[in-house]
């Protein structure tokens, strides 16, 4: 039976490498299409949490998790001799950066060594981790073709990159758009008759070239624009003007013009990544990405801004940042999620003990924090007496669990980097893009 005809009867076994926030949902997703799902990762604990029925993803549902694993539906295993049974699998594996904020391909490298022992003839094959473009063509497809194989007709190579949005309410796997590109028209084909069974729309471009640059291209942008709304911020102060109001205004305009906020900083697994793998590749190419390079000196250096913001206001409480007791509202990267990778929250801590301020956090989704293998504070119920007891209250993810008219009545000095208090004015009160409190050079 050919391998299209087994996608349009469920026969076909699917293969999910990388469980983690992109890779288990995606793996719920196709075993709700019908297919039988061996999702395979190297993390022992994560193998063994999910044939215990136990989930760690907070947008994979407990219940599809549970029905998936005991009708065996869905296969967890760390073993990757499973891939030679497989008939199309989905490579969802880290791709981070190393400390010199290049590509850490390793992930994806250690998984191309596996294929070459276990592939078989008449696999579909699809990269959805993010990479550079080039990648796919590059990389993956020599070690494949070493082995005999022809692209395209003993196997299908794409790349489809992961869109996935950890908490948002409304869009998810399935009706978010897939954007895909095969090495062969052969291969789209086969990349979009797999990924139509699982998403609303598959968006079909011309190369795995295109598809890897559409992702960066998405999250550069952001990244771009949100560097921007961060200097207006500073500008602002400045200038004695409230961004807040500012772009609250210029977002009535109907045309234009598309709103983005300030913060505290970036994190999370894509926005503060994803730009520099782009950056990394025309470096190679003999071109200095300029935007990409100057947006990502102004995100990094929020942090740093804010701690201002905390020091020059503690100072117009005639208070020394040294020794003050200061309270961290929220960790993660972004409200109501558990992520704290790349969470700006973790660098005005370290800014925050390194001047000697003693340092306690409040956050719903994360229960534990440690940072220079010291563990943070973690107050378990955030209530008045906790926050009377501090100098000074700092929010930096705005979680909607959190109760922040107990902060307003009771905290002796608040600094706001959300905008979670847009028509207060106290003196108590410090806000990031405010001209109440000039930064220091």
């Amino acid at each position: 039976m050919k391998l299209k005809e087994k996608i349009e009867n469920r026969n076909a076994k699917v293969g999910v490498i990388g469980l983690g926030y992109v890779g288990l949902p995606l793996a719920l997703e196709f075993v709700r299409a019908g297919f039988r799902v061996f999702g395979i990762d190297v993390n022992k604990t994560k193998i063994d949490n999910l044939k215990k029925k136990k989930n760690y993803i907070q947008d994979a549902s407990d219940d599809d998790l549970i029905i998936a694993i005991e009708e065996k539906k869905l296969v967890p295993t760390n073993d990757f001799s499973i891939i030679s049974k497989l008939d199309a699998m989905s490579i969802c594996v880290p791709t981070p950066l190393n400390k010199q904020k290049n590509p850490d391909i390793s992930f994806i490298n250690n998984v191309i060594s596996e294929l070459e022992n276990f592939i078989q003839p008449n696999i579909l094959i699809i990269l959805e981790s993010t990479t550079y473009p080039g990648t796919t063509r590059e990389l993956i497809l020599p070690k494949l073709e070493s082995k005999g194989l022809s692209v395209g007709e003993d196997f299908w190579l794409c790349f489809s990159p992961e869109r996935i949005d950890p908490g948002n309410k409304y869009f998810g796997t399935a009706n978010t758009p897939k954007v895909l590109g095969g090495i062969t028209n052969s291969c789209t084909k086969h990349g979009k008759a797999l990924y139509e069974t699982i998403v609303n729309e598959v968006i079909p471009v011309s190369s795995p070239e295109s598809a890897e640059m559409v992702k960066l291209l998405e999250n550069t942008f952001r990244a771009v624009n949100i560097g921007l709304a961060n200097e207006v911020a500073i500008m602002c102060e400045k200038l004695g003007i409230n961004v807040w109001e500012v772009i609250k205004a210029a977002s009535t305009k109907p045309f234009g013009f598309m709103k983005f906020t300030p913060g505290p900083g970036l994190g999370g697994h894509c926005i503060p990544i994803d730009p520099h793998y782009l950056s990394w590749k025309l470096k190679a190419l003999d071109y200095d990405a300029r935007f990409i390079q100057l947006a990502g000196q102004i995100n990094t250096s929020m942090p740093l801004h804010i701690f201002d913001i905390i020091r020059n206001s503690l100072n117009t409480k005639q208070k020394a940042l040294n020794g003050s007791k200061i309270l961290i509202i929220g960790v993660a990267y972004k409200k109501n999620v558990n992520d704290v990778r790349e969470s700006p929250a973790l660098d005005i801590i370290k800014l925050l003990e390194s001047a000697g301020a003693k340092i306690s956090y409040f956050d719903p989704f994360v229960k534990t924090l440690n940072l220079n293998q010291n563990k943070i504070q973690n107050l378990l119920k955030l209530n008045k007496e906790e926050i009377k007891k501090r100098d000074a209250v700092v929010i930096i993810t705005d979680h909607d669990q959190i109760d922040f008219e107990l902060i307003l009545d009771n905290a002796s000095l608040i600094i706001d980097t959300r905008d979670v208090f847009p028509d207060i004015k106290q003196n108590n009160l410090f806000k990031l893009g405010v001209g109440k409190v000039k930064p220091t050079k």
